[in-house]
């Protein structure tokens, strides 16, 4: 299988790592550690040498009660990182919701838009959509993320049915739309949307049964890195600071990775990369034995 982006084919026979990059002083997990250009290259440069297989860069946090950032704001995080980032020579993903960005991005030679409103935000004072905007880039890959509500009230309100369902008909509807506007499927990548308006156990059971949404018939992308719900699960602090609970959230999130894997995820986005690529590798033992020398 393959993942049609700008530049690259990219080859998902075996998984790829997708390393995260927040330009962002108030995200989650690793909020103002590469909020200017120099130190989220830094960063772009050491998820490389530890194995990434492609770049996730977004300048807008999207936790649990977070507030919209203004599209200006978000262009000055995000642009320059991505313009410096492109040099590096591998799949670089801009992490977007906002059809401008999106296009400045491609305009720039930015690979893949990885989306969690999958392409149905809309500004009201723009008429710019953002399917319009992925249809008009031949050759861009796409993320298409399910999000129930918005990162202000999600957790405030989340699902209450069973969800896999909802979900799974949802990721497809969207996809099939983008299909009607001429985007090849091959360019297409899904995304259940881990902790996005989703309890724990619900986020739980999205996993147990991920090969279900393999049977829609595009890649998947699993986000499972540092959420709140693994936390909860290995019971530990679930604020949302640096300090203690989130580095400790380390090994739950290698497991959930490596689960995602063996049930048939193609991209696993971390911020955690060396030791989710070794830990891929004890997989890929498994799946693939090594040679006998």
């Amino acid at each position: 299988m393959i993942w049609q982006t700008t530049r690259f084919k990219i080859d998902l026979m075996s998984p790829r790592v997708m390393g995260i990059v927040n330009v962002t002083p108030d995200s989650f997990s690793d909020g103002g550690r590469y909020a200017d250009t120099r130190a989220a290259l830094m960063h772009c440069e050491r998820l490389l040498k530890e194995g990434a297989d492609l770049l996730d860069i977004g300048g807008e946090s999207t936790r649990p009660g977070a507030v919209p950032l203004p599209l200006a704001q978000e262009s000055a995080r995000v642009l320059p990182v991505l313009r410096e980032a492109l040099k590096l020579g591998v799949p670089l993903s801009v992490d977007t919701y906002k059809p401008q960005l999106m296009r400045a991005a491609l305009d720039l030679g930015v690979d893949i838009v990885n989306d969690i409103w999958a392409l149905r935000w809309r500004d009201g004072k723009d008429p710019l959509a953002a399917n319009e905007v992925i249809a008009g880039y031949p050759g861009c890959g796409v993320c298409l993320m399910h999000m129930h509500g918005e990162p202000r009230t999600m957790q405030i309100q989340p699902m209450t049915e069973d969800v896999l369902p909802t979900v799974k008909d949802f990721l497809l509807q969207q996809a099939h739309s983008l299909e009607l506007q001429g985007v090849d499927r091959s360019r297409i990548v899904l995304d259940p949307g881990i902790g996005f308006g989703k309890t724990v156990q619900q986020n739980f059971s999205l996993l147990a049964r991920q090969t279900e949404l393999l049977d829609l018939g595009y890649p998947l992308l699993a986000g499972w890195s540092r959420k709140s719900s693994l936390g909860a699960i290995a019971g530990l602090p679930t604020g949302l600071s640096l300090a203690p609970g989130i580095h400790e959230r380390m090994a739950p999130s290698i497991a959930a990775a490596i689960l995602s894997a063996e049930r048939g995820a193609s991209i696993i986005r971390v911020h955690d990369v060396l030791p989710t690529v070794q830990a891929l590798q004890v997989l890929g033992a498994i799946i693939r034995p090594p040679a006998e020398n």
